[in-house]
């Protein structure tokens, strides 16, 4: 313990692990639930149904919640890489750095200038003018996805340029950005995000039916997420499979610490695969494991026996192969289960919709269904965060793979001052977390105001003059004094 306490990388990389894993708890459902509203608001201009535009003015202000406080957490990421890791910025930083310029350029500022007019601008533009602001915010939640997304992709497949005196110099802007890991790397993220706000919404409206508050309103929320995780589940699913098989080509340890191997499986053999084991990082064994013979070749190539071979762990010397391989073993397996679990849960949940038990007079009676989903809601983090934890802590001991190690990135800090930064970021995180879950119960326990009226002018065109469908609000004695001057 205190050569952890001591050593300075270990702390810079516990300190951003803790920033991280916190602050990716907010953009995920901000993320997600962005498209969600757009969806929803579409709906409410296409019927005119006024249950649609009470949908969007309830789950905004969840949105609003989780956008103020993720912006706030996630400052302190950004600082840290001129702060804890100054070599590693010195280096790549001409790239890193203008990729999450465009980050913040490009995606936040969209999203926050559009974010005033989605949430005041009902009664002060037109309908269809509000709608675009809520189609740009959404966007601009999913840009900053996509920048991020590329950043550590391209750390994981460096591409589009060379290393110089170990500096990294780009050759081709494009080629960086649109490296091998990026479009399988977004996809896979959006699709995260996504299926976790469904959820999360999902779980939330199944327990206010549970309670019994308001729950045709919920009932409804229900109904619309499932539509879109009946098209987003299997979809994560195969984009899942895809990843795998990259990581399978361009990280070859990491996959062998995912599946705990140690021993390199030939070609032209069957490869089980492990359920659960106990892996030994010091003796570089498994202790103890549970497996299916020749499933891994199904997984890999959907074949009985492989074309090319695994290569084990123990191809690399220690000090070139991730470490910590139980914790990347078992986060892996969590990922991958509640996908799974997601996607029964939506099937199951279909048949009883196609059995007609979740018309809002019914769907209360589902009571086991109904705690499923609540129980499911909280998954969607755990899932993202565990996947993230494979992707990170299995490129290790590489920070830029292949080309620059993390032992040589971090800054050469006084590990008093790290041990006080940490504990003073650790502590700010659990306060805005606390926080987050007191203001949001609030929202979720008061409801939505169903008698909320329609926006000013929304009757008549989309397009309309919304003043001209106002009614004169200003108090009664002025109003009569202009009467009388008029």
């Amino acid at each position: 313990m205190q050569d952890f306490l001591s050593n300075t990388v270990a702390l810079s990389r516990l300190q951003f692990a803790v920033t991280a894993i916190f602050h990716m708890l907010w953009p995920v459902l901000t993320t997600g639930m962005g498209i969600y509203l757009v969806i929803i608001e579409g709906l409410w201009l296409k019927t005119r149904n006024l249950d649609y535009y009470h949908h969007a003015r309830f789950w905004a202000r969840l949105y609003v919640l989780n956008f103020g406080i993720g912006v706030a957490t996630g400052l302190p990421m950004a600082f840290q890489f001129g702060l804890n890791w100054a070599p590693f910025s010195e280096s790549v930083g001409d790239f890193f750095g203008t990729v999450l310029g465009f980050e913040s350029t490009m995606a936040f500022m969209l999203e926050a200038s559009f974010l005033g007019i989605m949430l005041f601008g009902w009664d002060r533009v037109p309908p269809l003018i509000h709608y675009l602001a809520t189609i740009l915010v959404a966007i601009g939640a999913n840009l900053s996805t996509f920048w991020i997304l590329s950043a550590n992709s391209w750390l994981q497949t460096p591409a589009g340029g060379i290393f110089v005196d170990g500096k990294f110099v780009v050759q081709d802007y494009f080629a960086a950005i649109a490296n091998p890991f990026m479009v399988n790397s977004f996809l896979h993220m959006f699709f995260a995000t996504l299926e976790t706000s469904m959820f999360v919404i999902g779980g939330i409206s199944a327990w206010c039916i549970l309670t019994g508050r308001q729950p045709q309103f919920f009932a409804r929320s229900l109904q619309v997420i499932l539509v879109v995780v009946m098209a987003v589940a299997p979809l994560q699913i195969f984009i899942g499979h895809l990843s795998a098989e990259q990581v399978s080509v361009h990280q070859p340890a990491k996959l062998a610490a995912m599946e705990a191997l140690w021993e390199t499986v030939p070609a032209q053999t069957p490869a089980a695969w492990s359920v659960v084991a106990l892996p030994n990082d010091q003796a570089e064994k498994n202790d103890w494991e549970l497996s299916i013979p020749g499933a891994l070749s199904y997984i890999l190539e959907l074949k009985p026996q492989l074309d090319k071979p695994i290569q084990g762990l123990k191809q690399w010397a220690p000090v070139d192969r991730p470490r910590m391989v139980g914790l990347i073993y078992y986060s892996f397996r969590i990922m991958v289960a509640i996908g799974l679990f997601f996607a029964a849960l939506m099937a199951i949940t279909v048949v009883q919709w196609i059995r007609g038990k979740l018309s809002p007079e019914t769907i209360s009676q589902q009571k086991w269904l109904l705690r499923a989903w609540v129980f499911a809601a909280p998954l969607g983090y755990l899932a993202v965060e565990t996947g993230w934890i494979v992707r990170c802590v299995g490129r290790q001991p590489w920070i830029v793979y292949g080309e620059m190690r993390t032992a040589e990135s971090a800054s050469n800090l006084p590990p008093g001052e790290i041990l006080f930064s940490l504990t003073g970021l650790s502590a700010m995180y659990i306060v805005f977390l606390i926080a987050t879950l007191y203001f949001g119960s609030r929202i979720i326990r008061n409801g939505p105001d169903l008698n909320l009226p329609a926006p000013r002018g929304s009757e008549a065109s989309l397009w309309g003059n919304v003043t001209k469908h106002a009614t004169d609000r200003r108090p009664a004695d002025i109003a009569e004094v202009v009467e009388i001057k008029e």
